[in-house]
Order: structure tokens, then C-alpha cells, then sequence
């Protein structure tokens, strides 16, 4: 390992909603910090991006829940991940031995790589604890992190809340003097795209998604089901896949009840790379607000986002508006957790409406040959050899 630097040279105190001077040298060691949720991770790349762009010797690793860590495993710009292991830190799993062993054992992976940036893209009293915990010279993040997540930080900046996340995100790096980059790509490995069910390989397929952690956000089951059939016997798609958790299988009955040939239950089957996988040579992507739709996004398929109780202009599927279907008026803040609400704003969508909306997407072939990797390592190429002869298209 090489001699560490200490690019930041930071003497003033730090107060909330002030951001010391950063110097001129560029860092080597650079954290992110976005655990989770899955939606969240994916739809962070950007980030990842922006920094590869403006460091291109440097190691970027990223913090993320190990759960989610494939969903950015695999990006050709991404150094290295480290796995927070959350059902492990748990605090009644702290009162034993074993738990402090491993919490130990957590805290020396953020401080053995001496970070000299780290940025705070969750906003969280947890993400503030992991930051400070770092020891990076310049921890940059939100002024108005939650949970006085702000206190981890040294560099604290004021962002519109009125800002799409993604942008929200990205202009943490704005304000860090860098050009921020809207790349969304996402990268499957070929191990998870080899995984996927020989019935798919080569036919157009639906990824239908619907499920959701809130009440609120869910469209009657019945109807997401009403939906899928149609597709499939108006000649849209030759299979339709059912995605969701084991513990969600109860909100598709609708789907597998139905014994249709060509409805394939992938229910609490595949890992966060396989759904990737599927997702990534789908026809189209059918779902309530949850994070299939932000994979959509980052594999650019077809899709048609369900909503209600939230606000797509805040955290919707980014730069595709018109893929959010509505029936009711946007609510003027996120309504999620208000079920009641939720229901009544997600039933007032009709089945016929979310049919045509389907239906006129256009439908890509199968399974796809995409240069993807080909274009991302050329492009790592030439922000590493700014002479490199190879072509690559622009990114943002």
C-alpha cells in the first residue's frame, strides 16, 4: 500500500450548513455511502459515475446493504463493495459477544482503507454513524440529514428538497465542484444472465412486479393479474414472469392461482442478480412504485410504473415521467404510509387504462445483444488513458 494522503486539510470547526474549502488535490480513496433500499441503490449510480468521471485513478468502493450489494457488484466503475451486514448488527445481536465481534470487524473495513472522501447519499443518522466512523478528512452529505445523521459529516450542504432524488444526489457533487454525470446504467454478470429459465432465452417476456412493502402503493392484485392475461392472449408477450420476495407471495395469489401455461411464478426465486438478469432482456416491466421499476430505468426496457400516495417528481422512475400511470391528482407530498389514502388513489386506476398503456410500448426483441460491458470498459478505458484511440458514445 502506498503512502496515504491527507488531501483535506481541514482546521476551522465545523458547523451545520458550513463546508470547508476542499484543496486541490485529488483524492484516492473514496467511499459512497447508500445502503440501501434496493430502489434507492440502484437509481444512485449516477454517483458512482460522476466521481469515476472526475477520478479516474481513484478507488471507489461502495457501502451497501449485503443484500443489495449485486446491484452494483458489477459496475465495470466500481472498485470495490462493502457489505453492511444489517440483520447482523441488529441491536439485540450487539448485547452478545458475537455481535460486538462483528460490529468490530464492520467498523475496521471503513477505517482500513483510510478514505479521504466519503459521501453520504442516505441521509440517515446510520449513514452519518458510518461516515464519521471513516475517519475520511471530508465527509460530505445533506445539512438536513435526518436523525441528526448531519453530525458524521464535515461538509454539509443545503439541497432543494423539491429536487428529484437522483438530482438531489448528484448535486452534493455539484457543490463539490464536479459536473455531475446522468448515467443510470446498470450491469448484470453473466453468471445471473445464465440463470435465467432456457423457457425465456430468445422470447419477449413481461417482468410484472406486484408487489410493495406499503398497502398503499399496491393496485388490486386482481387487476395486475386481469392485466397480465390480456397481454399475454392479445399476442404482447409470450410469457409473463411474476418477480417479488418469498415473503410477498401472498399479494400475488391473484397471478398464481390462475394457472395460466404461459404466467411463470418466480416468486421468492431469484436473487437481486437474477431479477436484474430478467430484467434486463425484458419486453417490458409491469409494477407498482418498487424498485423493479428503477431497474427498468437502469437497463432502459419499456415500462409502466404504477402510482398514487407518492410523488413521481420527487421519486419516480427518473427522466421517464411518461412511464408513471396516475389516476388521481398528484398529492402535494408523499402519502405512502397513509393506507387508506394510498388505496383509494391506486384503485381509481383502471384496468384499461394500464392495458393500452402496455400495449403501445414498444416491444424490443428478447433476448438482446447489447454492448453494454464492451462500451463501459472502453469508457473506464478512456477516462483512464485520455489518448485512448477507442470510440466510445457519449454518457450523459
Amino acid at each position: 500500500m502506498g503512502v496515504p494522503c491527507r488531501p483535506f486539510q481541514i482546521k476551522d470547526p465545523v458547523k451545520k450548513g458550513y463546508s470547508p474549502r476542499v484543496s486541490q488535490t485529488a483524492p484516492e480513496r473514496i467511499l459512497i455511502i447508500r445502503p440501501s433500499a434496493l430502489g434507492d441503490v440502484c437509481r444512485s449510480v449516477p454517483l458512482l459515475v460522476t466521481l469515476r468521471a472526475a477520478y479516474p485513478h481513484a478507488r471507489i468502493d461502495w457501502l451497501v446493504n449485503e443484500s443489495f450489494a449485486d446491484a452494483v457488484r458489477h459496475h465495470p466503475m466500481l472498485t470495490a463493495v462493502v457489505p453492511f451486514p444489517r440483520s447482523a448488527l441488529g441491536f439485540s445481536r450487539l448485547l452478545s459477544s458475537e455481535g460486538r465481534r462483528r460490529l468490530h470487524a464492520f467498523i475496521a473495513s471503513l477505517r482500513g482503507p483510510r478514505y479521504d472522501l466519503v459521501i453520504d447519499a442516505q441521509g440517515l443518522g446510520r449513514s452519518g454513524l458510518f461516515a464519521h466512523w471513516t475517519r475520511a478528512p471530508r465527509r460530505v452529505g445533506f445539512a438536513n440529514a435526518r436523525e441528526f445523521g448531519w453530525l458524521g459529516l464535515t461538509a454539509r450542504h443545503a439541497i432543494d428538497p423539491a429536487l428529484h432524488t437522483v438530482d438531489r444526489m448528484l448535486e452534493l457533487l455539484r457543490r463539490e465542484n464536479l459536473e455531475p454525470v446522468h448515467d443510470m446504467r446498470l450491469y448484470a454478470s453473466n453468471d445471473d444472465r445464465a440463470g435465467i429459465d432456457q423457457t425465456l432465452r430468445g422470447a419477449r417476456y413481461l417482468v410484472v412486479a406486484p408487489t410493495s412493502r406499503w398497502a398503499g402503493k399496491r393496485w388490486p392484485a386482481e387487476r395486475f393479474a386481469e392485466t397480465t392475461r390480456r397481454l399475454l392472449d392479445a399476442g404482447h408477450a409470450e410469457y409473463a414472469v411474476v418477480v417479488a420476495s418469498a415473503s410477498e407471495r401472498d399479494q400475488c395469489a391473484a397471478h398464481l392461482s390462475s394457472r395460466h401455461p404461459r404466467i411463470l411464478d418466480q416468486v421468492g426465486r431469484t436473487t437481486v442478480g437474477e431479477l436484474m438478469a430478467l430484467i434486463e432482456r425484458s419486453a417490458l416491466v409491469l409494477a407498482n412504485d418498487s424498485a423493479a421499476l428503477h431497474m427498468a430505468v437502469g437497463f432502459d426496457r419499456p415500462m409502466v410504473g404504477l402510482f398514487g400516495p407518492t410523488r413521481t417528481d420527487l421519486v419516480g422512475p427518473y427522466r421517464r415521467d411518461k412511464d408513471a400511470i396516475r389516476a388521481a391528482a398528484a398529492p402535494t407530498a408523499n402519502l405512502h404510509k397513509n393506507e387508506a389514502a394510498g388505496r383509494a388513489m391506486m384503485e381509481a386506476i383502471p384496468v384499461e387504462t394500464v392495458f393500452r398503456a402496455c400495449a403501445d410500448r414498444r416491444y424490443p426483441p428478447g433476448d438482446l445483444e447489447t454492448g453494454r460491458d464492451r462500451v463501459a470498459v472502453q469508457l473506464l478505458r478512456r477516462l483512464v488513458e485520455p489518448h485512448a484511440d477507442d470510440a466510445v458514445g457519449v454518457v450523459d
